[in-house]
């Protein structure tokens, strides 16, 4: 049975797969184009990504490299949907938003100064 206000919930095999690849894919256009930080970090990706790649490192050094970049676009995605949550509900300036806001942006530079860590543990380590 599916909800009304969900109507795709409970939707099962391929077709869910489908739809789920294309708002996915959406996610990630939207977040391009009207998410500066995320544009930037992707660009950051394109450059370290490759690089993990080819440095000397073992196949598992070289997985925490690529996975602590891509961490941070995991963690931009979902600060950027808090706080298109968060403007959706009100524009309003409230210290819960302000909070809300700043712990997204806190997991953010978290995760960004995980980077270097990895890869100097990983590189010299």
């Amino acid at each position: 049975m599916t909800s009304p206000q969900r109507p795709r919930k409970g939707q099962a095999g391929l077709k869910h797969v489908w739809d789920a690849l294309f708002h996915s894919l959406d996610g990630l256009k939207a977040a391009y184009r009207w998410e500066g930080a995320f544009r930037l970090e992707v660009w950051i990706a394109a450059v370290l990504v490759p690089l993990a790649l080819f440095l000397p490192a073992s196949g598992a050094g070289k997985a925490l490299m690529v996975a602590s970049v891509i961490l941070v676009l995991v963690v931009e995605l979902l600060n950027s949907s808090v706080e298109a949550a968060v403007d959706r509900v009100s524009l309003e300036e409230h210290h819960l938003a302000k909070r809300a806001k700043d712990y997204g942006s806190a997991a953010v530079f978290v995760s960004a100064v995980n980077v270097p860590v990895v890869w100097g543990l990983v590189l010299f380590g």
